[in-house]
C-alpha cells in the first residue's frame, strides 16, 4: 500500500487536467461525475491507506515515497517525495472524505453556472495542492502545496470575476496571505542555511542535537514559520482577508474555511512543532495571538448581518483555539478541534448556502425569517453544527473544544488568563451561532423559499450533520470512553507520550463550567434575539451603540488602519514615482546613446573631401601615436 500513495494526490491533479483541458467540450452531467469522482476516489484510497496503517504497529504506522530527483544541488538532493503518518493522515482525511461531500453538493449547487467545468477544474486543484502540502516530506514541496493553495484560492475567490467586488476580494486575499508567504520562504532559507537540508525529519533531528532551547537561531525560525501560519490560517494581524474572501461561490467559503486553505497554518505548526518546542517564547506568543483572535472574531461575528460573513468571523475565532491548543503543546488538541471543525463549519457553510439560493440569493439575516417549517432539512441540520459550533454537551466541537480549555487552564504560563478568554470566546459563540437560529428560522416569514434542496444538497448536509454531532467519539475523554483513540494514534508524530491533561477533581469541573457557559449565551441569544427582539434592538439604538457595532462590523478597524499605514502611502509614492527612478538609469544610457546617435549623423554631409580630410586626420594621428609610443 506505501506505493500506492501517490494516487491520493495524483487523482485530482488528473481531474483538474482533464477539466482545464477539455471541459469546455463536456457536458454538465460528464462534468460532474470527473469533478466529483476524482475527489471520491480519492476520498476512497484515503480511507483504504488509513485502514492499512491501522492494523499495523505504531512503530509501522507512517509510509513514505520518493518519486524522483526534483532539484540536486550541491550534494543534496530534493526529491519529490510523499509522506503519509499519522498527523498527515487526519488531515488527508478531512480534505478528501470533507471536500468530496462539497464537490458532492457543489454538483447541484453550481448547476446552472456557465463556468461549471471551470469551477470543478479549480476545485480539483485545490484539493491536489492541499493534499500536496499535508503530504510533502520535505519543506520545498510543502511551500509548493503551499502557494498552491494560495492561488487556487485567489481563482475561486474571484470566480465571478466580472463583478468588481469579487476581484478586489480575491487580490486583498492574495496580498495579505503573501506577507506570511514571505516569512515562510525566509525560514526555509534559514532553516536550510542552518541544517543542511530541507527533509522534514532530517532537519528535526539536527535542530534537537544542535541548537539550544530559546537560541536565537530556534527563536528566528519559530518566529518566521509562525508568521507564515497566521498569513495563511487569518490569525491576528493578518486576519482581514478571510471576511472578503466570502465574495466566491458558497462551496469554495466551505472548503476554503472548513478543510484547506485556513487550516494550512495549524498544520504548519503541528508538523513543525520542534522548532516551537525549542522556542517556548514563540510557542507562547502562538496561545496569545490565538486567544486574542478568538475573542476578536467572535465579537465581531456577533455584530455581522450577512450569514456568511457571520461564519467567516466564526471560523477566524475557531482556528483560534486551534493556535491557542497549539500554543500550550496541546497538540493532538488542536488537532480533533480541526477535525470537528471540519465538520460542523463546513455543515454551517453548506446550509447556509441552500439557504441563500432559496431566498433568492438574499444573504441577510435580518431578510429571513420563520424557516423553521417551510425548510426542514436545513433547519436540522444548520441547528446540528450550531450546536457543535456552541460547544453544547455531547456534541463534537464540545469534546474538542474543551481540550482544548483544559490544556489552556493546566499552562504553565498565563493558564488561568488564556482559559479565561477561551470561555468568554466560548460564550459568545453560542451567542453569535443560536442568534442565526433564532432570526433565521424563527419568528416572522419574511420571504417565501424559491426551492427546496435536492438529493446532492440534502445527502451531503444529512451526513456532515451526523459527524458533527458524533464526531467527539473518536477522542472520548478518559472517564467517559477510556484511551483516547485519536490522542494515542497521533502521539508518535509529535514524538510524545500520552499524558493527563488534568487530574481527575479538576477536568469535571471545567467541562461542568465550559458547559454552562455554553447553555448561558444560548440564553442570552434567545432573550435578545427571540423573547425580548424589539426592547433589545431600541435599548442598542443610541450613537454609542451604533458606533460600537459598525467598529466590530468592520473588524475592528483593521482594513483602516492598514490603508493609513500602508494603502494610502503606497498609492502617494506611486504617484509621485510614476516614472519610476530605478528606471532612471537605462533611461539615461538610452538618452546618452540618442544624443551620441545624432552628433555622429550630423557629420554625414555627403562632401567627399570633408571625408577625405577627416580620414587623412585619422591616420596622421594614428601615425604620431606610433611614433610618440
Amino acid at each position: 500500500m506505501a506505493q500506492a500513495i501517490w494516487l491520493i494526490p495524483a487523482v485530482p491533479f488528473a481531474g483538474f487536467l482533464i477539466l482545464a483541458l477539455a471541459g469546455s467540450r463536456l457536458t454538465k452531467r460528464a462534468v460532474a461525475w470527473i469533478g466529483v469522482g476524482t475527489i471520491g476516489s480519492a476520498a476512497a484510497l484515503a480511507v483504504a491507506q488509513a485502514a492499512a496503517i491501522l492494523l499495523v504497529p505504531p512503530a509501522r504506522q507512517s509510509m513514505s515515497q520518493l518519486l524522483w530527483v526534483w532539484l540536486d544541488v550541491d550534494r543534496a538532493p530534493i526529491m519529490i517525495g510523499l509522506e503519509l503518518d499519522q498527523l498527515s493522515l487526519v488531515f488527508v482525511l478531512v480534505i478528501t472524505v470533507v471536500g468530496f461531500l462539497i464537490h458532492l453538493y457543489s454538483a447541484e449547487h453550481m448547476e446552472e453556472d456557465e463556468d461549471y467545468s471551470r469551477f470543478f477544474a479549480y476545485m480539483n486543484l485545490f484539493v491536489g495542492m492541499m493534499l500536496t502540502l499535508v503530504m510533502a516530506d520535505n519543506l520545498l514541496l510543502l511551500y509548493l502545496g503551499w502557494e498552491g493553495v494560495g492561488l487556487c484560492s485567489y481563482l475561486l475567490i474571484g470566480f465571478w470575476y466580472r463583478d468588481p467586488v469579487n476581484g478586489r476580494a480575491a487580490i486583498k486575499a492574495f496580498v495579505v496571505t503573501r506577507v506570511g508567504d514571505a516569512s515562510l520562504a525566509v525560514a526555509l532559507a534559514l532553516l536550510y542555511l542552518h541544517t543542511g537540508t530541507l527533509n522534514l525529519g532530517d532537519s528535526y533531528r539536527f535542530a534537537v542535537s544542535h541548537w539550544q532551547v530559546g537560541g536565537p537561531i530556534a527563536l528566528a525560525a519559530a518566529a518566521l514559520l509562525l508568521g507564515g501560519a497566521v498569513g495563511k490560517s487569518a490569525q491576528l494581524p493578518l486576519q482581514t482577508w478571510l471576511p472578503d474572501a466570502m465574495a466566491g461561490p458558497t462551496p469554495v467559503s466551505a472548503l476554503i474555511h472548513a478543510a484547506t486553505m485556513v487550516t494550512a497554518g495549524v498544520y504548519l505548526i503541528a508538523r513543525m512543532h520542534v522548532f516551537f518546542e525549542l522556542a517556548p517564547a514563540v510557542q507562547l506568543a502562538v496561545a496569545v495571538l490565538g486567544a486574542a483572535t478568538l475573542l476578536l472574531g467572535a465579537v465581531s461575528a456577533l455584530a455581522q448581518w450577512d450569514v456568511k460573513r457571520v461564519l467567516a468571523y466564526s471560523t477566524i475565532s475557531q482556528i483560534g483555539y486551534m493556535f491557542l491548543g497549539l500554543g500550550v503543546g496541546a497538540w493532538s488538541a488542536a488537532i480533533f478541534h480541526f477535525v470537528t471543525h471540519a465538520f460542523f463549519k463546513s455543515l454551517l457553510f453548506l446550509a447556509a448556502g441552500a439557504l441563500i439560493t432559496a431566498m433568492h440569493e438574499e444573504h441577510s439575516i435580518f431578510k429571513m425569517g420563520g424557516l423553521r417549517r417551510k425548510m426542514p432539512l436545513v433547519f436540522w441540520t444548520f441547528l446540528a453544527g450550531a450546536c457543535s459550533l456552541s460547544a453544547l454537551p455531547l456534541t463534537a466541537g464540545f469534546y474538542s473544544k474543551d481540550e482544548i480549555l483544559a490544556a489552556a487552564w493546566q499552562s504553565e504560563v498565563g493558564g488561568q488568563w488564556l482559559w479565561a478568554i477561551g470561555i468568554a470566546g466560548a460564550l459568545l459563540t453560542a451567542a453569535y451561532s443560536f442568534r442565526m437560529i433564532f432570526v433565521i428560522f424563527f419568528g416572522e416569514a419574511r420571504k417565501e423559499p424559491a426551492v427546496q434542496p435536492g438529493w446532492r444538497v440534502g445527502l451531503p448536509l444529512v451526513l456532515l450533520a451526523v459527524a458533527a454531532l458524533a464526531a467527539g467519539t473518536i477522542n472520548l475523554p478518559r472517564p467517559i470512553g477510556g484511551r483516547p483513540p485519536l490522542g494515542e494514534f497521533l502521539a508518535p508524530a509529535f514524538q510524545a507520550g500520552i499524558t493527563e491533561v488534568l487530574g481527575a477533581t479538576d477536568e469535571p469541573r471545567l467541562r461542568t463550567i465550559s458547559g454552562i457557559v455554553a447553555l448561558v449565551g444560548i440564553f442570552l441569544a434567545w432573550l435578545l434575539y427571540s423573547r425580548f427582539r424589539a426592547s433589545a434592538a431600541a435599548a442598542v439604538d443610541n450613537r454609542p451603540a451604533r458606533a460600537l457595532r459598525e467598529f466590530w462590523l468592520q473588524g475592528w478597524g483593521f482594513d483602516w488602519l492598514y490603508a493609513a499605514l500602508f494603502v494610502r502611502p503606497f498609492k502617494w509614492i506611486a504617484r509621485v514615482n510614476r516614472d519610476d527612478a530605478v528606471d532612471l538609469l537605462p533611461m539615461g544610457l538610452a538618452q546618452l546613446a540618442a544624443w551620441v546617435h545624432r552628433g555622429l549623423s550630423r557629420t554625414q554631409t555627403g562632401e567627399v573631401r570633408w571625408y577625405v580630410a577627416v580620414l587623412t586626420l585619422g591616420v596622421i594621428l594614428l601615425v604620431a601615436l606610433v611614433v610618440l609610443r
